[in-house]
Parts: structure tokens; sequence; C-alpha cells
């Protein structure tokens, strides 16, 4: 058993005969898969003997990290869909399907500090009138 090798095998599978479209580029797909893995094996025992820490639970931390960002950057994206698209938000039903959030999680899933992340990213305010408008000094940092 291999513990490296494995955990990076489950991280970056290698894609099943048949899934690659186009089917040439199969062969490709297959060996970007095991760049990935020789990178990442590489990486983790690196941080595994540098740390003197289990390979396992530094991949299970990377992941539980990489889950907060993805939730962060939903959030995100929401409060842009509600409060910044145009004159009219997008509405409640496809955000749900889109997102995996219930209609009532969507309400609730982002608030003040999101959308004035967005106002960073964007650089204006909100569309909706629900939403008061950050003030400049928030927007300065």
């Amino acid at each position: 058993m291999d513990l490296v090798n494995d955990i990076v095998a489950i991280r970056f599978p290698t894609p099943a005969p048949g899934s690659v479209t186009p089917a040439d580029l199969y062969f490709d797909a297959c060996e970007q898969a095991e760049r990935l893995r020789a990178d990442e094996a590489q990486n983790l025992q690196a941080a595994s003997d540098s740390l003197e820490a289990d390979p396992l639970l530094l991949a299970l931390e990377d992941a539980r990290t990489r889950k907060a960002a993805a939730d962060a950057e939903i959030r995100l994206l929401l409060a842009y869909g509600r409060e910044f698209h145009g004159t009219r938000p997008y509405r409640l039903e496809p955000l749900s399907q889109a997102s995996g959030l219930t209609i009532s999680g969507i309400r609730t899933a982002y608030g003040p500090n999101e959308i004035q992340q967005v106002v960073h990213a964007v650089h204006r305010g909100p569309n909706r009138r629900t939403t008061t408008a950050p003030t400049e000094q928030a927007h300065d940092h």
C-alpha cells in the first residue's frame, strides 16, 4: 500500500474509456491525470515530510479548504445574481437548482459582507432597491 499514491489516485482519477469527447483526446486526458497525480504526490509527500503530518489528514484538510472556498464563491455568485444583475434579479428557482440550495437557503446564503465583496470585484454598487448601497469608505477597504 502506498498511501500518497492512493490519495492522489482518488483526487485525480483517470477518465473511464469512452468518457472523453472527442474520443481521440482520451490518451491526452489520461496523461494529464498522470501528470497531476505525479505533481500532487510529490507536493503531498513533501508537505507530509516537512510537517511530520499524516498525508491523509493533510489531504482532508486541503479538501475542506477547497470546499470552503467553493461555498464562499457560491455565496458571492448568488449575491451577484440577486443584487447586481440588471434591473431584474435572477429568479430564485433557477438559482436554487444551479447552486443546490433551497429557495429559502438562497435568501439567507449571502449578506452585507458578500455584497461588499461583489462591489469590490465589479466596481459598482448593487442594483436592487432592497439593498442599501455600501458607502464609499467601505468600498475603499
